[in-house]
């Protein structure tokens, strides 16, 4: 529970999936015969269940971010979530400048990616490079229970906002730093974005075709979101350890080196057998047929045959179950022998069918397999419906948008949305007023010199 703070009541979003219907069940004779019988003592009121969604996990917990764009403050995002209050601190003049990365939309304060990323936050301003803009961050700090930060190593400390400074304000802090190349380290005071983290981690050394340029491992920056999912686990720990000692912590995450823990096993295989994995195209070298194929209609599909079985499966969608004969293919070590065959065996195949048709043929012989998706087809598919990925919230001057849905799912506690990216500044005034007791002339007296 975050110092001087109480549970703050959350709102329940449209986007939640409604609590499942109780089907009515036909009442037989012998149920019929027994209405007269004395009727059994009252059940326990049971709670509503918007009441009890509610009462968020982390409800109760401050979460202070006051870093750009996603490498941190996207786990405060996964942590307001799940009821945590998170509080955006920017500057006074223009705000967080992810607030103008990506598609611009009718608010000049918001474009699409900040709405989708910004969610379940209020906006304070402070200017942290003004004394007086520091004092008030470090009251704020003191009823605050974690800190997340993404400023390149040095950074807070030149405004005077150290550890220890921070820690002394307030022993039970959990802080999560995320830069490019950690706290430590000689890289530790280099530029650190995802495109470079993707370079430096070996990740994209991987993409691309081989002997061919080294192409960008998708558009979006995966490790801005890998790193800050291991900042969010590194906090649940931090939270746990401080039940136990009342103690806070520091959290380091440099976004290399949580690319690199995801490579499986290009380490091992290289400090073992000197290996080195280079680019594969759309395969893999574990497994053969194990990629993308086009298919008649120009579509494309990902087919997995990882285990003998499951080319057995694909020869048998194939209508050649001789493929997975002994002497030709059956085998995992003849098929990686005769890659090139095989995998022109499967492109012939897939390409004389269309998407639907390849779909149709795997499915129903249990084969692996899947359509590159592009967000078009997601919003159209019934699986997305189902799992209720896509949801549909109002953001203030722009109208419905639709972002992706919190995820895990939790049975009892289910995630939600209260809101998208803020207005610069939206709760400002609300936070020193009601949270810090700063009054309304001392508030006046902070915006005329440009501190808030």
């Amino acid at each position: 529970m975050a110092k001087g703070s109480r549970p703050t009541k959350t709102t329940q979003s449209t986007t939640e999936m409604t609590e499942t219907e109780t089907p009515a069940v036909a009442t037989t004779d012998v149920e019929a015969a027994s209405v007269a019988d004395p009727a059994p003592p009252a059940a326990e009121p049971q709670p509503d269940p918007a009441v009890v969604r509610d009462r968020l996990p982390l409800s109760g917990i401050r979460v202070i971010d006051v870093g750009n764009f996603l490498a941190g403050p996207y786990a405060a995002s996964i942590l307001g979530e799940f009821g945590a209050e998170v509080l955006k601190v920017e500057h006074p003049l223009g705000g967080d400048p992810m607030r103008r990365f990506g598609t611009a939309t009718t608010r000049h304060d918001a474009t699409l990616a900040w709405l989708s990323e910004a969610r379940n936050r209020k906006s304070v301003t402070i200017d942290l490079r003004q004394q007086e803009g520091v004092e008030l961050f470090l009251k704020l700090v003191a009823k605050s229970d974690i800190l997340v930060e993404n400023f390149r190593p040095g950074t807070m400390e030149e405004w005077g906002l150290s550890w220890p400074t921070l820690q002394s304000v307030n022993p039970g802090l959990i802080m999560l730093r995320v830069s490019g190349y950690g706290q430590t380290g000689p890289y530790r005071r280099r530029s650190g974005f995802a495109h470079i983290a993707h370079a430096f981690s070996g990740l994209s050394y991987l993409a691309g075709f081989p002997g061919e340029t080294p192409v960008l491992p998708g558009t979006a920056p995966l490790g801005d979101y890998i790193a800050s999912l291991f900042g969010a686990i590194g906090i649940l720990i931090a939270l746990r350890h401080r039940e136990k000692t009342g103690r806070g912590q520091l959290i380091d995450v440099g976004i290399y080196e949580a690319v690199f823990r995801i490579l499986d096993e290009i380490a091992p295989a290289y400090g073992l057998f000197g290996k080195i994995r280079e680019r594969e195209g759309a395969g893999s070298f574990i497994a053969v047929p194990h990629g993308h194929f086009r298919t008649k209609d120009g579509k494309w599909v990902a087919i997995a045959c990882t285990t003998d079985k499951m080319f057995e499966r694909l020869a048998e969608a194939m209508e050649r179950p001789e493929l997975a004969s002994p002497e030709l293919y059956g085998d995992q070590r003849k098929r990686l022998a005769a890659r090139d065959v095989v995998n022109q065996i499967t492109i012939e195949w897939v390409g004389s069918l269309t998407r639907d048709e390849v779909m149709r043929r795997c499915l129903e012989k249990e084969v692996p397999v899947g359509p590159l998706n592009s967000i078009a087809d997601m919003f159209n598919d019934e699986h997305f419906r189902a799992r209720g990925n896509l949801a549909r919230i109002e953001a203030e001057g722009v109208g419905e948008v639709v972002v992706p849905n919190v995820i895990p799912t939790l049975s009892e506690t289910p995630g939600r949305i209260t809101n998208l990216g803020p207005s610069l500044g939206n709760a400002t005034y609300e936070v020193l007023r009601e949270l810090l007791g700063i009054s309304a002339e001392e508030i006046k007296h902070l915006r005329s010199r440009k501190i808030i």
